[in-house]
């Protein structure tokens, strides 16, 4: 993404086509790929999580992240090792649907106003369903005010939301490997329905 343009950020974690975004230049590696060739370490989970509580800290920074009233924002960061990062803005009462981040493992921190985290507490099937009848006991709920944020593995389920009524939030984000796609599902009580999976090139 090297310009403004029209989309909806997905996220919990990242983009998706259709609200406001900007972008500033990236000189961190794209891929795994490139980590490796550059001779990098790959990032472990304690060390997204240490990036993102860091980088929420830079005011100027956060302070930078245009906000918009109708749709949630974004700014492309300098991960680590090769990492995929993002500064994500929240307008009141948003939030990202049920999805997950396919194998990469990644962390988010709550920079300014506070975000809900509803997640799964299971391993979803990779590959051969459509829907899916939940067990009793799998949903966990956590509050993520300013400050706070937490690191998860590979195929976590999860939303978030900005469930204030008039307060932005704006959280930081890292995924290692930069997402190879996102699984985005619907959910009506126990039954969680699988309705698209997005690459990329859907939300750079």
């Amino acid at each position: 993404m090297s310009s403004a343009h029209s989309a909806v950020p997905t996220a919990g974690s990242v983009p998706s086509p259709s609200s406001t975004s900007s972008t500033v230049p990236s000189s961190a590696p794209s891929s795994a790929a490139s980590a490796a060739s550059s001779g990098g370490a790959a990032p472990t989970i304690a060390e997204l999580l240490e990036f993102v509580r860091r980088t929420a800290r830079n005011e100027e920074l956060i302070a930078s992240l245009p906000l918009d009233p109708e749709g949630r924002t974004w700014i492309r960061l300098d991960g680590p090792g090769g990492s995929e990062a993002w500064l994500i803005g929240w307008p009141p009462g948003t939030g990202t649907g049920w999805h997950d981040h396919a194998d990469s493992i990644g962390a988010f921190t709550t920079a300014a106003g506070a975000l809900k985290e509803h997640s799964l507490a299971v391993r979803l099937p990779t590959d051969g369903w459509k829907t899916l009848e939940l067990t009793d006991g799998v949903d966990r709920s956590r509050e993520l005010a300013t400050g706070q944020g937490r690191a998860f593995g590979q195929n976590h389920v999860h939303e978030v939301l900005n469930e204030s009524e008039d307060v932005h939030a704006v959280s930081v984000h890292a995924y290692y490997p930069p997402l190879p796609r996102i699984r985005r599902f619907s959910r009506t009580g126990a039954v969680l329905r699988l309705e698209q999976t997005e690459s990329p090139e859907d939300w750079q």
